[in-house]
C-alpha cells in the first residue's frame, strides 16, 4: 500500500497538469491557431526530413529506395573523415565561420550601442532604415552587384585603383582577398539586422540605472560599460549560444554564388562540397552523411556552452 501510493499521486498530479493544458487550449484556442502554420512549417521542414538521414548509414540507390538499399553502417563516415579534401574542407568551414562569428557578435551590439545614443529620433530611424536594407537584398542580387563592382576588366574598384596607378585586381579569384570579402560583405548585408534584439534590450533597461550613474560621474563610455552591457548579457549569452549551432554553417549561397576553381583552397566548405561531389554526382548518402556530421557537431557546440553558460550562473536556454 505504501508503495502504490507514490505512484497514485504521481498518477494525479499528471492527470490534473493534463486538464489544466487542455483547459489553456481551449481558452486561449485563438492564440494557439495563430501558433499552428509555425508548427506545421518546423513539424514538416524540420522533423519529417529526419528520417531520410538513414541513407548516411546506406549504399543508398535511387531506384531501391530507403527501404531496398544495402546497409553499410559507418562506411560513409569513414570515407568522408579519409577524403584527403576533408581537413581542408573542414579547416575553411571553421574559419569561415569562426571571422563571420566574431564580426556577428561584435559589430551588432557596437552599432546598437550608437544607434541607441543618437538624439534626433527623425536620424535614428533614417539610420536604422539604411543600415536593416541590405538584408532584405537576396544573396543572388547582392552576389551579382559584388562581382559587377569588382570585375576585374570594368568593375567599379579597379576602374578606381587604375586611376591611382594600380594594376587590375581579380579579388574574387585571389586567394588572398577572398575570405576578406566573404567576411566583410557578410558584415555590410547582415548587421544592421544583427542589432535589433539588441536595440530592444536596451530599451528595456531602466534609465533609473543611468541616472544613479550619471549622479555618481560616470561618463557615457562607463554608463555603457558599467550599465548597459550588464543588462543586456543575458541577451548576448542567449545569441551566442544560437551562433554556435551554425559554426559550421558559413554561408552555402553566398560563397556558391561568389567562388570558382581559383579558390577552392580558401573558399571550398562542407556545403559547397557536399553539393558539388555528393548531389552533382548523386553521392547521396556521402552528402547526407556530410550533413549529419555538421549537425552532431552543431549539437554538442550548443549542448557544452549552454551548460557552461549555466554552470557560470547565467541563464541559458533552457
Amino acid at each position: 500500500m505504501a508503495a502504490t501510493k507514490p505512484a497514485v499521486m504521481a498518477g494525479k498530479r499528471t492527470r490534473e497538469a493534463r486538464g489544466s493544458l487542455l483547459k489553456d487550449i481551449l481558452r486561449d484556442r485563438y492564440l494557439y491557431l495563430l501558433l499552428l502554420p509555425g508548427l506545421l512549417l518546423v513539424l514538416v521542414f524540420k522533423y519529417m526530413p529526419m528520417y531520410g538521414v538513414i541513407i548516411a548509414f546506406q549504399e543508398y540507390n535511387i531506384y531501391k529506395g530507403i527501404t531496398g538499399s544495402e546497409w553499410v553502417g559507418f562506411d560513409q563516415f569513414t570515407r568522408l573523415f579519409n577524403s584527403p579534401d576533408f581537413t581542408e574542407i573542414l579547416g575553411n568551414t571553421i574559419i569561415i565561420s569562426v571571422y563571420k562569428l566574431i564580426a556577428s557578435f561584435t559589430l551588432p551590439i557596437i552599432l546598437a550601442l550608437l544607434l541607441n545614443e543618437l538624439r534626433s529620433k527623425l536620424f535614428k530611424r533614417f539610420a536604422q532604415s539604411v543600415v536593416y536594407l541590405p538584408h532584405f537584398i537576396s544573396w543572388v542580387i547582392f552576389s551579382g552587384i559584388l562581382i559587377t563592382f569588382l570585375n576585374p576588366v570594368d568593375g567599379l574598384v579597379n576602374l578606381i585603383l587604375q586611376r591611382f596607378g594600380v594594376m587590375p585586381i581579380d579579388f574574387l579569384g585571389d586567394v588572398r582577398y577572398f575570405r576578406s570579402i566573404l567576411v566583410i560583405s557578410d558584415i555590410y548585408k547582415e548587421v544592421g539586422w544583427g542589432t535589433i534584439i539588441y536595440l530592444a534590450a536596451i530599451a528595456g533597461v531602466s534609465a533609473d540605472l543611468y541616472e544613479a550613474a550619471r549622479i555618481d560621474g560616470a561618463n557615457k563610455l562607463k554608463q555603457t560599460w558599467h550599465v548597459t552591457l550588464p543588462a543586456i548579457r543575458p541577451v548576448i549569452l542567449i545569441l551566442v549560444i544560437l551562433s554556435l549551432a551554425n559554426i559550421l554553417e558559413a554561408g552555402f549561397q553566398q560563397i556558391f554564388l561568389l567562388y570558382n576553381p581559383l579558390v577552392y583552397d580558401v573558399a571550398d566548405i562542407i556545403d559547397t562540397y557536399v553539393y558539388r561531389v555528393g548531389i552533382q554526382e548523386a553521392n547521396y548518402s556521402y552528402a547526407t552523411a556530410a550533413g549529419l556530421f555538421k549537425s552532431a557537431v552543431a549539437m554538442t557546440l550548443i549542448l557544452t556552452v549552454n551548460t557552461i553558460v549555466k554552470k557560470s550562473g547565467q541563464e541559458g536556454l533552457w
